[in-house]
């Protein structure tokens, strides 16, 4: 449970947030909501396990040929030259060679076979030579190779995968070579979400002098459904408080965490900050990057709030950077201690001051074999183009004063975040 008082020290606090304090402070207030089920198998691709999933029986399940070849018994080969071996037999996937591999003996084989009794090593077909019902094998072959044991990938009672793990497609994978059918993940995280704004219009209404298509919803929808919430999209509210607080009243009532775009700047009609602050808790609204520095954040009731800016881009920055993290802790997910980034040359000059950290969108891209990273013409908050042409974030630190041409800057790219 958040500390009241030190959300209302937040509140008044006046100074603007680091990205990487910010970020600290959402995932310390936010922990993972109750609830789970169980699902099919085929239906668990992206959910968040539960419980942990124990292996019933050993993988593989028995001792088996990793390659096309012969299973034969080592001791039964020269040290030093070529061996004659007399083949007694086939061992096929799913259809066991079901004698014994004595000694000067091969069985023929092939990958996935279990591995025929007596026999403790798989020779390759390719080194070897086939002359009627015999096989001569090569010297220096190793007791063992070519071969798989029974439980190397899992033993019976071990722990597949631990609860807290997404489930993606190996995951899927190892969850059915264990025969498993249905699998206990946990609830899909429940998230509200609207626009704020007098100037917006829905989509298929013609356009008022002023107004503006509502965009935000449409790319949270997106991001939102990557994510694998549960979406409540609740349109768009007007730039009235009274409006407001209805809209986060309900939402609070329904939602685990409520998604807000617009109305938390300092404008006359930019009310989220207040109307938060009247209804719950405000944590902090504002941080010191570009684009994206309005943002607030804090909690009505059990539903945690997000308020994001209002321009389109700052909207995905706010969403990628920050929001996203404690969105998946809130799920069940442990999120990577920091965004992986890659280092590459610019390929362009970047115009900046120091003081904020700033993202700029960037298109990642090889020359003639080497990795370098352009700005995607205008980065301007409101221009969604950037966003499209790009792929990945070009992310600069606090100290930079601007960057030259061949100047070393850190990526961080979009997939898996958009």
């Amino acid at each position: 449970m958040t500390d009241t008082s030190s959300c209302a020290s937040y509140a008044s606090e006046n100074r603007a947030l680091s990205a990487s304090e910010a970020r600290a402070r959402m995932l310390a207030a936010v922990a993972p909501v109750a609830g789970q089920e169980f699902v099919p198998l085929r239906s668990a691709l992206g959910r968040i396990l539960s419980a942990g999933i124990v292996a019933p029986h050993d993988v593989p399940a028995h001792d088996n040929s990793a390659m096309d070849g012969y299973a034969i018994r080592c001791e039964s080969l020269s040290a030093t030259g070529e061996t004659r071996l007399t083949v007694v037999g086939s061992a096929f996937a799913g259809n066991a060679f079901s004698g014994q591999v004595g000694k000067g003996q091969a069985v023929r084989i092939m990958t996935g076979a279990v591995l025929p009794a007596g026999a403790d090593t798989v020779v390759v077909q390719e080194v070897t030579r086939v002359e009627g019902d015999a096989v001569y094998v090569p010297a220096g072959q190793k007791q063992g190779q070519n071969t798989r044991r029974a439980g190397e990938d899992l033993a019976r009672g071990a722990i597949a995968l631990p609860a807290g793990k997404r489930v993606g497609t190996a995951e899927l994978g190892l969850i059915a070579s264990l025969g498993i059918v249905e699998v206990n993940v946990r609830r899909r995280l429940r998230v509200a979400f609207f626009s704020t704004g007098d100037e917006l219009a829905s989509l298929g209404q013609p356009l008022a002098p002023g107004q503006i298509y509502d965009s935000n919803r449409y790319t949270l929808h997106g991001l939102l459904s990557r994510l694998g919430a549960e979406i409540i999209d609740m349109g768009v509210v007007p730039d009235r408080p009274e409006a407001l607080e209805a809209a986060l009243g309900e939402a609070a009532q329904v939602a685990d965490a409520i998604i807000t775009s617009g109305g938390v700047s300092v404008g006359e009609a930019d009310f989220v900050r207040d109307v938060l602050a009247r209804l719950g808790e405000v944590n902090f609204w504002k941080l010191n990057i570009k684009p994206g520095r309005p943002m607030a954040f804090g909690r009505i009731g059990k539903a945690w709030l997000f308020g994001l800016p209002g321009n389109p881009v700052a909207v995905m920055v706010s969403y990628t950077q920050f929001a996203l993290d404690a969105l998946l802790r809130l799920a069940g997910l442990d999120p990577l201690p920091e965004r992986p980034l890659l280092t590459v040359p610019a390929a362009n000059a970047i115009r900046k001051q120091a003081g904020r950290r700033e993202y700029l969108r960037g298109r990642l891209l090889a020359v003639d074999g080497r990795w370098q990273v352009k700005t995607t013409g205008n980065q301007g908050s409101g221009v969604l183009r950037s966003m499209s042409e790009a792929n990945c974030f070009v992310v600069l630190p606090e100290d930079c004063a601007g960057v030259q041409a061949g100047d070393s800057v850190e990526v961080q790219l979009f997939e898996g975040l958009l």
